[in-house]
């Protein structure tokens, strides 16, 4: 089977590209902040614990993001091979082997995505530590360090989460029959697994739990109320991405006659494109929802405290100009990350979908009725990712407005959430037409032969 992941990794590199962008990404992110911990060694006092705090806090959230989004991409390339898995255990493929070709296909990808992101980690680790000299809360004399820290945590990290997150997806793709395997490959179940919805009850528990304390328990706390309200968005996004095919289900149900009647042939594909096509959209639907809630949670927070503190006629101090350097710095990997895993989830997807082009196209609809099929799918995930990840980031929002002002309604107003929400919307839909209008310049008949 190692052969046979080898030759699969030749021949499939676009589809495997998604699941590398991921782990180079993540790579980068974790060798970049761990090797802040290798440039504290030898300091001491403020510096070495905004070092600490920084690559503690901020490469621990990285570490979340990029698992769920390696686990993500990996699911959506395991259910775009369903067929040639179906095809390869008819012919006598055991369960086993295949999942020891996906985990080692994903082994191989992680090793060379955590080797090539060295680097780039080296690069975006030099880049924090000029912020913290320019900022002021690093002495500019304590020069960078990259050493076994980074390394040992960016290639041991990266390399067990791919291949644990293989293996799960590897378990739940070979466990069913080659009769429901190519059934599921030409419609997707949209049902949520058992320890989907457990996962979705757990992460939003967690941060309904954290909302709650930062209302009550940290009241007049001052900026440490950041601690736990901080969190709550990034688990009730997560939450809300794990519940991500049921939602598409039901925003399809609830959005199913507007469609038809403002798209018509167009709406109606996207309509059966959406319920057909479940997973594969729900994987496009999490990077929308974690970029939307994060984004707006953690902006919010930043920008309640400063409203909090020009209210009570405070100077900011060093301490508190630490936090929000974390807070921007959060904030910049998130967007940074989710954004660049949108547009890599929706060009793998949608260039997926040349034969389904093709198809429709040979069945009649115009190359104009497709890109407005796709313009409709796009206006969908776009507005329930938005929705879900502003439900998100009011987790955070309200529970810190409660703790720092005693309303629960802040005074930015909605400027926030429009400059986000505009933002997923347009890469949402410029990146989905873009690669379809290059998809369905195929010949139809050439599409439906590949």
């Amino acid at each position: 089977m190692l052969r046979l992941s080898l030759s699969s990794l030749r021949r499939r590199r676009g589809a495997f590209a998604a699941s590398f962008l991921a782990m180079f990404l993540g790579a980068t992110i974790l060798m970049a902040f761990a090797s802040l911990l290798d440039t504290a060694e030898g300091t001491s006092g403020t510096a070495k614990s905004t070092l600490t705090t920084m690559a503690l806090v901020v490469g621990g959230w990285g570490l979340v993001l990029v698992v769920f989004a390696v686990t993500s991409t990996l699911t959506l390339s395991v259910r775009q091979r369903g067929a040639e898995l179906a095809l390869l255990k008819s012919v006598g493929a055991t369960p086993a082997q295949l999942g020891r070709m996906i985990v080692g296909e994903t082994g191989g990808l992680a090793v060379v995505a955590a080797l090539l992101a060295v680097p780039a980690a080296l690069l975006a680790g030099r880049g924090l530590l000029g912020m913290l000299h320019a900022s002021g809360q690093v002495p500019d004399e304590i020069g960078y360090a990259f050493g076994p820290v980074a390394l040992t945590m960016g290639l041991g990290i990266t390399f067990a989460s791919a291949t644990g997150a293989a293996l799960i997806t590897a378990r739940r793709a070979t466990r069913v029959r080659v009769t429901e395997s190519l059934m599921a490959a030409a419609v997707e179940p949209g049902g949520l697994s058992r320890k989907r919805i457990v996962g979705a009850v757990l992460f939003l528990a967690l941060a309904l739990n954290l909302g709650v304390v930062t209302a009550t328990m940290m009241r007049g706390a001052g900026t440490d109320a950041m601690a736990t309200s901080g969190q709550a968005d990034i688990f009730a996004a997560i939450g809300l991405a794990l519940l991500a095919p049921l939602i598409i289900r039901l925003a399809t149900g609830v959005l199913a006659g507007p469609l038809r009647r403002l798209g018509g042939v167009a709406g109606e594909l996207a309509v059966t494109n959406l319920r057909r096509r479940t997973g594969q959209m729900a994987s496009v639907l999490t990077p929308i929802i974690l970029f939307t809630g994060t984004g707006v949670g953690t902006l919010y927070l930043q920008d309640i405290e400063n409203a909090s503190m020009s209210a009570a006629g405070l100077a900011k101090t060093a301490e508190q100009k630490d936090i929000e350097t974390l807070n921007f710095v959060v904030i910049g990997m998130i967007v940074v990350f989710t954004a660049i895993m949108l547009v890599n989830t929706l060009v793998t997807a949608t260039t997926h979908r040349r034969r389904e082009f093709g198809q429709q196209r040979l069945a009649g609809a115009t190359p104009g009725q497709v890109l407005g099929t796709v313009a409709l799918e796009s206006a969908v995930l776009a507005a329930t990712g938005v929705v879900c990840g502003a439900v998100a980031a009011l987790f955070t929002v309200l529970p810190f407005s409660i703790a720092r002002s005693g309303t629960a309604v802040p005074d930015g107003g909605p400027g926030i959430l429009v400059a986000v929400a505009a933002l997923a919307v347009v890469l949402t839909g410029v990146t989905a037409l873009g690669t379809a209008r290059r998809t369905v310049r195929t010949p139809a008949v050439a599409a439906v032969g590949v």
